[in-house]
């Protein structure tokens, strides 16, 4: 089972570049996720581990040997498709067990004749019969063995997807967006499976998402990616509790870290144009930052208490908790800032107020996350 080193890959696409110069490890076993928005070039990171696609420059290696010119056969990887790419004319079993059945093959069996003859007695052979059908129990799919995927759900499809990865017992896993296609229901589902997949093989997984819930609940860590550039490297927790930029902290979260543009100047806070008040924690420079803090560390108060005086706007009852956005009111005009951005709050259980509600916001100073305004980046604390 390999450890993964990228030595500062790239590709480009003739005079498109999508991934300029990115560096990782990952380490054998590991459960990475690579997340970002449509268009990042994880899917492209993928297929470059994969040997599907060239590597324009930089270094692949496994377990230290470079990789660039092995074939995926060589990689020993197994990839999974967002379109599950099954073979429609071919029951489970028969997809299940069609990569050992290409194991096996040799020169000859693909003469016209004797190709069909070959892929039926090689499926019926013990070492692989057997190993088709251990995996597809493993995979609750032995009842299915014998349909089409036509005749399957979408979450039977994802796993017998699943399960002809896993027949050859490769020693690297390549998820590309598995569960985009399935309902929520499904997919809350799936994420369990594979979960518990990479805890039973303890094999290496490199999946692909744009969906931060996957990368939260399923990765050991995450790279984050946005237009080919590492954006943070980390545990999930890691990355929720100290994003690296304002792109991290927008795109990890739902609602995401509220940011808030700031004036500093000697122990006051100005959000422009005519908000100020009194911060008693430790400041950044005097001048312009950014404030972020996460909506669960928000609290809403009556109107009159709280830094920030706000207008309730959208009130989102999801019934274990209940999502409040609010607009933050200017001290002496009343009038709304930053207003092509809510504040949001978030609350447990079912929280019964009006649009409308005059509030104010709360927050521990030992809650906020403080960013640079010209660069994004977050400030050390």
């Amino acid at each position: 089972m390999p450890e993964l080193i990228l030595d500062n890959l790239s590709k480009s696409f003739g005079d498109t570049t999508v991934i300029p110069s990115l560096s990782a490890t990952i380490p054998d076993g590991e459960f990475l996720v690579l997340l970002g928005p449509s268009g990042c070039g994880k899917s492209t990171l993928l297929r470059m581990i994969a040997g599907l696609s060239d590597i324009s420059s930089g270094e692949l290696h496994f377990d230290g040997i470079r990789a660039n010119g092995w074939s995926p056969k060589q990689r020993g990887v197994a990839f999974v498709f967002q379109s599950y790419a099954l073979y429609p004319h071919m029951t489970v079993r028969g997809n299940i067990s069609f990569p050992l059945i290409m194991d096996a093959f040799r020169p000859w069996h693909h003469l016209p004749g004797v190709n069909s003859f070959m892929r039926r007695r090689l499926m019926a052979s013990p070492a692989i019969s057997q190993r088709t059908e251990a995996i597809a129990n493993q995979l609750e799919l032995g009842a299915l063995l014998e349909r089409r995927p036509a005749g399957l759900s979408g979450g039977q499809r994802q796993r017998v997807a699943l399960a002809r990865a896993l027949v050859r017992n490769p020693s690297l896993y390549l998820l590309d967006e598995p569960l985009s296609n399935l309902d929520a229901k499904l997919r809350m589902q799936m994420r369990a499976e594979i979960s518990s997949l990479h805890h039973k093989v303890g094999k290496t997984f490199v999946y692909v998402t744009h969906d931060q819930v996957e990368a939260m609940t399923m990765a050991t860590r995450i790279i984050i990616l946005d237009r080919g550039v590492v954006q943070q490297i980390g545990a999930p927790d890691e990355i929720y509790a100290a994003p690296a930029n304002t792109f991290v902290a927008r795109f990890i979260g739902s609602p995401a870290m509220n940011l808030i543009p700031v004036t500093v100047n000697e122990g006051r806070l100005t959000v422009p144009p005519a908000l100020t008040f009194f911060y008693e924690g430790p400041l950044p420079a005097a001048g312009p930052q950014i404030l972020g803090i996460r909506p669960e560390k928000l609290q809403l108060l009556s109107e009159g208490n709280g830094p920030l005086p706000a207008q309730v706007a959208v009130v989102e009852s999801l019934g274990a908790e209940t999502v409040i956005g609010c607009r933050l009111l200017s001290g002496a005009t009343e009038e709304h800032l930053l207003e092509h951005d809510l504040i949001f709050v978030r609350m447990p259980g079912v929280q019964r107020i009006p649009i409308g509600t005059r509030c104010g916001l709360g927050f521990a100073p030992g809650d906020v996350t403080w960013f640079d305004a010209a660069t994004g980046q977050r400030r050390a604390s």
